[in-house]
């Protein structure tokens, strides 16, 4: 029987139902769904990208036949390479890592874990397969029991402070985190210099957070009161009075500390509404510089 489609419509045709084909397959859920986690840690971005695995009735670590075996370098996940990425450089339990992505394989073990950061990212099942030349990190750290077994493997940040996070691996009943480390102190320098320091006409509200950062990081106080002060000559606000009060008192100058914090307390009950939240807190500043100055 003759072909009654002619060939160059048969192509046009097929390729026509090729889309329609593709949106037909059918999606199920993956055993071991992907996730992304994401923290800035101080002023950097740090990402980690992993598959998450469940117990599902079976041993994790250091039974006879468990998914992670003690000793054997681990995926840290499933499926594809677990991957962290860091915006900026960083220090990890001590070690200086430049900012990139990188794959993060453990090996656990009973009483340590060796956790290797290594530049290779498709090694997926295959940890033996890479390079230990290509480990840009490696270090130990001592696991601990979690109260209450955790069904799927987890990654998340913990104990956030302005500059560090520590990131925790959670499976069964084993825990596992380790300290990453951002230079917060050297970008925000950086920018001082930049927009306040080098900087012939900085805007008041620059002036105020270097001398805010000055106050809370011990630097500099005699420079912290000369940028607070001059950002209150332009811009007398209530919030940036009480920094002053802060940083005089700090420096022991109890009376210029009683002087700025009354006057602190005067601006915010003008504003509206009153913010009596201030009012108290210069209250509080006046009756502890009264203290000092006896």
């Amino acid at each position: 029987m003759k072909n009654l489609v002619p060939p160059i419509v048969a192509v046009a045709l097929a390729a026509a139902l090729a889309p329609i084909a593709a949106q037909a397959q059918i999606a199920t859920p993956q055993p071991s769904p992907k996730a992304t986690v994401m923290q800035r840690v101080g002023l950097t971005d740090v990402t980690v990208t992993y598959s998450r695995p469940s117990l599902k009735n079976r041993d994790v670590f250091g039974a006879a036949t468990p998914l992670a075996p003690y000793g054997k370098r681990w995926r840290t996940g499933a499926n594809a390479t677990t991957s962290i990425k860091f915006a900026d450089d960083v220090t990890i339990e001590g070690k200086k890592v430049p900012a990139g992505e990188y794959g993060l394989y453990t090996v656990p073990g009973a009483s340590e874990w060796t956790v290797v950061l290594n530049k290779s990212l498709k090694q997926g099942a295959d940890v033996d397969g890479f390079k230990d030349e290509d480990d840009v990190v490696r270090f130990m750290v001592k696991p601990y029991k979690l109260a209450s077994k955790v069904e799927t493997f987890t990654i998340s940040f913990a104990d956030l402070t302005p500059a560090t996070a520590m990131l925790d691996l959670l499976w069964g009943n084993t825990g596992v985190m380790f300290k990453i480390i951002s230079d917060v102190d050297g970008k925000v320098m950086a920018q001082i210099d930049d927009k306040v320091a080098k900087n012939p006409n900085p805007n008041p509200q620059d002036l105020a957070t270097a001398a805010v950062y000055y106050y809370d990081n011990n630097k500099d106080l005699k420079q912290a009161l000369t940028w607070i002060q001059k950002a209150n000559a332009t811009q007398p606000k209530f919030w940036n009075v009480n920094t002053e009060a802060k940083i005089r008192l700090k420096m022991k100058d109890y009376k210029g500390a009683i002087a700025a914090a009354e006057k602190s307390k005067k601006l915010a009950m003008e504003s509206l509404p009153p913010n009596t939240e201030y009012a108290k807190m210069n209250e509080e500043l006046v009756a502890e510089a009264k203290k000092g100055g006896k």
